[in-house]
C-alpha cells in the first residue's frame, strides 16, 4: 500500500483548436493528464483505463519513462480510442465540443490489477459514475484516502448513481460551476457546506486563472492560480491539478488539512505548466528544478509582513 496510486480515467486522443493555433490527435485523456502530473512525486503510479489498437507505441513510451504502471490499461484488438474535440473562444472561459467519439470507451468495463488493490489512494477521474463504482467495489481493503473529479454531463444525467460515488469518497475536487450545479446553491460556501454532508470531508473547488479553494469543516484555505503571460491549451489544467494533488499527498503521507493546504500549492504550481503548451507537452518536459523555482514564485506572491497589518488603525 504504501505510495501507491491508482488512477481510473480516460486514455485518449484530442483535437483542439485555440484563438492562436491547432492541434489534431494528440495524447490526451484524464488518466494520462493526472498520472503525468503525479508522477513528480517519489511514488507508484498505476492506470486503470482502455485504448483502441490505434494508440501509438511512443505515447505508451512518454508514460512508461515516467515509471507509469499500465498493467491495468486493457487494450482492444480492432477498437478506437476515445477521441474528443474542442474549440476555445476568445478568452479560453468558454470551450465548445466539436465532436466526441467514445469509442473503446463505450463499453469500458474496469479491471483493477490485483496487485494495486490495495492502494494507499484511489483517484476516480471523470467518468461515467457507473464505471467509478466498478472500479471503486474492487479494491480490497477501503483505500486511505479516496479522491473524485466528475463534471456537468454526469451531475445532470446521472445523479443517483453520481451520488452514491460521492458518498463513498474522501475528497471531491470539481470547479466553481460544477458545485453550484451539483448542490443547487448561490454561494461556493453553501455548496462546500453542502457537499460535506453528503460525504466528503474535503471538498476543493477550482476557479481556474483564479486559484482554488479547499473545505473542511470550518476551515477554508485559498491558493492562487500561477499568473501566466501566454496560455495555449487548459485543456488538461483540471486533471493536472488534481493528479499533482493526488500525487503530493502519496508521498507525504499527510492527510490533515495543513497537508491538504500545501498539496494545493504544489497542484496549482505543476497545473501551470501544462496550460503553457498545447496536450501534455508541458507535462512531458517537466522536471523537479522547474516546479522548485514555480513554487517559489508562487509563495511569493502571498508573502507579506504581517506586522504591517495594524489592527489599531481600525
Amino acid at each position: 500500500m504504501i505510495n501507491k496510486l491508482l488512477v481510473v480515467g480516460t486514455m485518449a486522443y484530442d483535437s483542439i483548436q485555440t484563438p492562436y493555433d491547432k492541434v489534431e490527435n494528440i495524447l490526451g485523456g484524464a488518466a494520462t493528464y493526472i498520472s503525468l502530473a503525479a508522477s513528480n512525486f517519489d511514488i507508484n503510479i498505476c492506470i486503470v483505463s482502455v485504448i483502441g489498437e490505434d494508440f501509438k507505441s511512443n505515447h505508451i513510451d512518454v508514460l512508461e519513462k515516467r515509471n507509469i504502471n499500465l498493467t491495468g490499461v486493457e487494450k482492444i484488438k480492432g477498437g478506437k480510442t476515445f477521441f474528443w474535440s474542442g474549440k476555445y473562444r476568445e478568452n479560453f472561459n468558454i470551450r465548445d465540443t466539436l465532436k466526441t467519439k467514445l469509442n473503446v470507451l463505450e463499453n469500458f468495463s474496469p479491471e483493477v490489477p490485483s496487485k494495486w488493490k490495495n492502494s494507499k489512494i484511489l483517484l476516480l477521474g471523470n467518468l461515467h459514475p457507473e464505471v467509478q463504482l466498478l472500479a471503486l467495489n474492487q479494491m480490497s481493503k477501503k483505500p486511505e484516502l479516496i479522491i473524485l473529479d466528475t463534471m456537468n454531463f454526469w451531475i445532470d444525467n446521472f445523479r443517483e448513481t453520481l451520488d452514491k460515488v460521492i458518498s463513498g469518497v474522501d475528497i471531491i475536487c470539481i470547479n466553481n460551476e460544477e458545485a453550484l450545479d451539483l448542490t443547487q446553491q448561490k454561494t461556493l460556501v453553501e455548496a462546500a457546506n453542502k457537499i460535506q454532508k453528503c460525504g466528503p470531508k474535503y471538498v476543493i473547488i477550482k476557479k481556474g486563472e483564479h486559484g482554488a479553494m479547499i473545505f473542511n469543516e470550518e476551515n477554508v484555505f485559498f491558493s492562487p492560480a500561477f499568473p501566466l503571460k501566454t496560455i495555449k491549451d487548459p485543456t488538461g489544467a483540471g486533471d493536472s491539478f488534481v493528479g499533482s494533488f493526488a500525487g503530493y499527498l502519496t508521498q507525504t503521507n499527510n492527510f490533515s488539512f495543513e497537508g491538504m493546504k500545501a498539496g494545493l500549492i504544489y497542484a496549482s504550481a505543476i497545473a501551470s505548466f501544462s496550460v503553457e503548451q498545447f496536450g501534455t507537452y508541458g507535462l512531458q518536459s517537466l522536471n523537479k528544478k522547474m516546479i522548485k523555482d514555480r513554487i517559489t514564485k508562487l509563495l511569493d506572491l502571498t508573502n507579506f509582513d504581517s506586522a504591517l497589518i495594524n489592527l489599531d488603525l481600525l
